[in-house]
């Protein structure tokens, strides 16, 4: 399967910069299972549910993974936190001139970090001081590469959905950013459950494939965990995953049989869905891993036909962007 048959041409202005005023004034595309397609306001949401189904949320909460620094010949760096392994050690992505040897020192902040060795793209790294510390004073949020604007106080509420709090993702759930409480009580309101899971989204999700081929990508390594009580308020009812990152998790505890761990799963079309009915998710990079996951969900043609839709009545794509509500 090419990579290329996963490609559309975006205008660079349906690009969104910035949230909508309030976090439910996104539009929403309903592509229903009969593959007609309803242009909606996320507003409407809670009367496409009701005590049949159950909507679960992704809680991880994004930290201030961007780190600027300098090395001792006063080079600038750019330290990425993909994931702190240790109370003073973690994983990063790291940007300079010349890639930093084993045993090189950074300085962050004042704070000095040691390269302590490569692993892949990623280099483990030691912090002088405790990592969550430095990220909270010296960090700055980690908005995706193609929002060209430096990351503000207001990006630090709304690249952040309301219900996060399991500090440890670099990037934000984004389907989740279109809710607010009143919505949340509303969708309950209707009879359906509200569910929780965390998996902490990771740097992988910013790397493009570069295989010309489908099955010759492999996915970055992500942690989740699904609380018992999750699965079991699952049953008898249809299951709306909020978010690719809901639905990675919920079907990688489906094969592994495991509430807890590492999921690499990369789901394309062929893809044997097992819990997942419906899916509420933004839109997605042209030739990217999620743009295929969706591909999976409902069908190539129909999501590159949806896709077409929005370009023309103007919906506005990727993170800060409009909503799809998926039907399988």
């Amino acid at each position: 399967m090419l990579v290329s048959e996963f490609d559309y041409e975006l205008p660079a202005e349906l690009i969104a910069q910035h949230p909508p005023r309030e976090r439910r004034g996104s539009r929403l595309l309903h592509l229903r299972a009969d593959g007609a397609i309803e242009d909606l306001a996320f507003a409407d949401l809670p009367r496409l549910v009701d005590g049949r189904d159950a909507l679960v949320l992704n809680d991880t909460r994004v930290i201030k993974a961007r780190l600027a620094g300098r090395k001792a010949s006063g080079g600038r760096i750019e330290l990425f936190v993909e994931r702190i392994v240790a109370p003073r050690e973690a994983l990063a992505l790291i940007r300079a001139s010349h890639p930093p040897a084993a045993g090189a020192e950074l300085l962050v902040g004042g704070v000095r970090v040691t390269i302590l060795s490569r692993e892949q793209d990623l280099y483990r790294v030691a912090f002088a001081e405790e990592v969550e510390g430095v990220l909270e004073r010296f960090g700055a949020v980690p908005l995706p590469p193609y929002i060209s604007h430096d990351p503000d106080e207001a990006d630090a509420e709304r690249y952040q959905t309301v219900y996060a709090r399991a500090p440890g993702a670099v990037a934000a759930p984004t389907a989740g950013l279109h809710f607010d409480a009143a919505l949340l009580a509303a969708i309950e309101a209707r009879g359906a459950a509200l569910a929780r899971l965390t998996l902490h989204v990771g740097a992988g999700t910013f790397q493009p494939v570069r295989s010309d081929t489908v099955e010759a990508h492999r996915m970055h390594k992500e942690r989740y965990s699904i609380p018992l009580e999750t699965m079991k308020s699952l049953e008898n009812r249809r299951v709306l995953a909020v978010g690719t990152t809901s639905l990675r998790a919920l079907e990688s505890a489906a094969r592994s049989g495991e509430l807890e761990g590492e999921t690499d799963l990369f789901i394309y079309p062929g893809f044997e869905f097992r819990v997942v009915g419906r899916l509420l998710t933004n839109f997605h990079l042209p030739k990217s891993t999620l743009l295929m996951l969706v591909s999976a969900f409902a069908g190539k043609d129909r999501i590159l036909e949806a896709y077409h839709h929005a370009i023309a009545l103007r919906y506005r794509f990727f993170s800060y962007g409009d909503a799809m509500l998926i039907e399988r």
